[in-house]
């Protein structure tokens, strides 16, 4: 009797859980257009979730959206809001659902919606998906144009998978190892500058150096994914084997016929790398423009596109949050000299770091790392000591310095030195040859563009950047976690890739050891550049978004941007959890109450993203979200200050007097999107907030010209004066004047620069 009787899914799958959610929001007294767009929205949060016991598959919840009557129903404007239009890029970005009729009904009712939808969607290098097919199905004029422009993309997309193809052919006999000694050969010869100095707080970062890494890192992931796994641990025997075919032939060659096979396959890594980046570039600065840079379009001429500006404030956006990060790197560079001078205050003796012939390396080296703590610990409340995914823990300053450390050791004595050696000979391969042979003079050190170890002598190497107090000789378990820390398993990658398991690959710098087995391989060219600070960074809330401590550290930014609120006079309540509804407007981040103005702040923890393409998923999936929460999550505090004698108690308010002004903001570790609304609420950067609440924005101009060698000591009467002229609050603290502070922006105000 029981086996008859239907799955309760399968009753409640006859009823549209969006077709009942209009109807419960309409019932609200919300007007059509309105509730259609929150039905969008709960759409795109992926809801529902589950249909009685049973968790919906995607193409389950797409269909239910699509064939509900709310929708299939819906007026020709409901098209146009933001939520239709991304509900839309999310119908031509699948495959597995197919609506008869959907797009040839939106073309022709809001062709300008569908327009944009296709670009955001990716279907431009989504050629073969059947969006496609009812794509061109469409008659209407400005659809055919559309596709038209598609055809092109796809052929120039066509056209340069092709040639990287051919390219990769000439080369698939080379392991992975080989192709990074190519790769080394390459950046010594076009990316390490001739004129390079240390830059005492700033790495040396440079577009056309990031985009050759990234080419790199996505060849070295194509041999992973093929490799035959028994190569990928390397021995001294094979290694010596590839250096004599592959780099000594090419530094120390006679001429002879393998000498010769060496210097062709340099130049067909050369035009591989170059069909990479070329590809890479049609990628980023095309496909992911025409799809996520509202500020261009490109139109046909022809068989040809040619990119219009529309919107020329829209472009600056993403250039100026490059610039926005340039500054922050020289505020927490400040900040960490300033933690520096007290550190020697306290004890003379801290001046003296290692050697004395090392004694300025290393407090470079103490200051870089003491200002990714203080970022990681402020902006992304990172502890002291971080767990990894293998269980063990590492001291997260150590780490810091043990990067910094080889960051130094590099620049020195491989780029620096290399530099000094083509200037006086002007020929790349010579430099290198000379650097080379010196190295084996000086006690037989290895100076080639890279370098291998195996793992114990590394972890000897770095035990002694891990004395301190406690452990006076320095920790080998230590020495050994931080190795891990920075380490990119070739063998685990290889594996994962050729299981086609989903997961992030890692930039090249994120994580610069690269573990062969037992060896351990580093790049100096890469290390040696690198920026650190955004390095442990990504590591950590990019490649280590899914740790355990992950919810901890998010907890701890709450916790320490509260007290900073405390102490500029706000009463806060933190991670308050209001009545649940069918409106569940979940946990509440941080309130706080001055005066007669409330703050509700949800805060995001991300990481540093470098494409337009991440920052548009990130506006679109997390910030879109964070709108509709702080939206809900204002109206429960509201209705609790009007309901709930305690909950005001809590907040130091009274029946009476109430708050009259009402801030709900986005509060972001990332700068994408700032002071951009969503949902009506204001988006800005938790540094942002911080520096408006420190009062410290002169730290982000470089003050005293460190950053642009231009130092020199105050030599005036009121050293202060000069910090003063900086101060967000003229007139003391004010809530009015803090609000309108983050407002308007006012902490990334230069305009006051002459005054220093």
């Amino acid at each position: 009797m029981m086996e008859n009787m239907p799955d309760q899914s399968e009753i409640q799958l006859k009823r549209n859980y969006f077709d009942d959610l209009f109807t419960r929001i309409g019932a609200g007294g919300m007007a059509g257009l309105s509730t259609l767009d929150c039905i969008a929205g709960a759409y795109l949060d992926g809801k529902p979730h589950r249909l009685g016991r049973r968790k919906l598959t995607r193409a389950e919840r797409d269909s239910l959206f699509w064939t509900s009557r709310s929708v299939k129903g819906c007026f020709a404007a409901s098209w146009h809001t933001e939520n239709m239009v991304l509900a839309l890029a999310r119908y031509l970005g699948q495959d597995a659902v197919s609506i008869e009729g959907l797009l040839s009904r939106v073309a022709r009712d809001a062709p300008d919606a569908l327009t944009r939808a296709v670009r955001c969607s990716g279907l431009v290098l989504k050629q073969h998906s059947p969006r496609r097919t009812e794509l061109a199905a469409c008659a209407t004029a400005e659809i055919a144009e559309l596709c038209r422009v598609l055809d092109l993309f796809d052929l120039a997309y066509r056209e340069r998978v092709a040639a990287l193809a051919a390219r990769k052919a000439l080369l698939e006999d080379l392991s992975a190892f080989e192709l990074l000694i190519y790769a080394s050969l390459y950046a010594f010869e076009r990316l390490v500058p001739a004129n390079l100095k240390s830059e005492p707080a700033k790495p040396a970062e440079n577009n056309e150096r990031q985009v050759a890494w990234d080419a790199i890192a996505d060849l070295l992931a194509w041999k992973l994914e093929r490799a035959d796994i028994p190569s990928l641990r390397l021995s001294e025997d094979n290694i010596g084997l590839s250096l004599k075919q592959h780099l000594s032939s090419v530094l120390f060659g006679a001429g002879i016929a393998s000498d010769v096979k060496s210097m062709r396959r340099l130049g067909e890594f050369n035009d591989l790398l170059a069909a990479q980046i070329e590809l890479n570039e049609f990628i980023n600065r095309s496909a992911d423009a025409f799809s996520y840079d509202d500020g261009i379009r490109f139109e046909r001429r022809g068989d040809v596109l040619e990119i219009v500006e529309v919107d020329p404030a829209s472009i600056a956006v993403w250039r100026c949050g490059g610039l926005k990060l340039e500054r922050l790197h020289g505020y927490w560079f400040h900040r960490a000299m300033e933690d520096f001078v007290e550190y020697v205050a306290a004890d003379p003796a801290r001046w003296r770091i290692g050697r004395p012939e090392n004694g300025d390396g290393n407090r470079l080296a103490w200051i870089r790392a003491r200002q990714s703590q203080l970022r990681l610990r402020e902006v992304y409340g990172v502890a002291d000591t971080v767990s990894m995914q293998s269980g063990e823990s590492v001291d997260l300053f150590k780490a810091l310095i043990s990067l910094d450390l080889m960051s130094a050791f590099f620049q020195s004595d491989f780029l620096g030195a290399f530099a000094d050696r083509l200037n006086a000979t002007g020929d790349w391969i010579t430099a290198l040859q000379q650097l080379a042979m010196d190295g084996l003079g000086e006690g037989m050190q290895i100076r080639l563009p890279l370098t291998w170890s195996d793992r114990n002598a590394k972890v000897a190497n770095i035990t002694g950047w891990t004395v301190d107090a406690a452990t006076p000789h320095g920790s080998a378990r230590m020495a050994s976690a931080i190795l891990d820390f920075w380490t990119y398993d070739m063998v685990a990658m290889s594996e994962r890739l050729q299981r086609r398991e989903p997961g992030l690959v890692p930039c090249l710098f994120e994580r610069p050891v690269l573990k062969f087995g037992a060896t351990l391989v580093q790049l100096p060219w890469i290390v040696g550049m690198q920026n650190n600070s955004t390095a442990a960074i990504n590591n950590l809330r990019r490649l280590g978004a899914r740790r355990g401590q992950a919810r901890e550290e998010t907890q701890r930014i709450e916790s320490g941007l509260t007290k900073l609120l405390e102490s500029r006079g706000f009463k806060t309540l933190l991670n308050w959890k209001p009545p649940r509804d069918e409106d569940d407007p979940g946990e509440v981040d941080v309130i706080a109450v001055q005066g007669s103005h409330l703050f509700v702040l949800e805060v995001k923890s991300t990481f540093l993203r470098r494409s337009q393409r991440e920052a548009w998923i990130h506006a679109a999936t997390t910030l879109r979200n964070a709108g509709q929460q702080v939206r809900r999550k204002v109206e429960a505090v509201l209705q609790a200050i009007d309901s709930d004698p305690l909950f005001r108690e809590l907040l130091g308010l009274t029946a009476a007097q109430p708050p009259t002004h009402h801030h709900g903001w986005i509060v972001d570790t990332s700068i994408e999107c700032d002071h951009q609304r969503f949902a009506g609420y204001l988006k800005l950067s938790l540094e942002e907030l911080l520096i408006a609440l420190l009062d410290d924005r002169h730290l982000l101009n470089d003050p005293g010209g460190l950053l642009a060698g231009l130092h020199e000591p105050d030599k005036s009467d009121e050293p202060e004066a000069a910090q003063r002229a900086w101060t967000l609050y003229p007139f003391g603290f004010s809530v009015a004047r803090f609000v309108e502070v983050i407002e308007t922006a006012a902490v990334w105000d230069q305009t006051a620069q002459n005054q220093i």
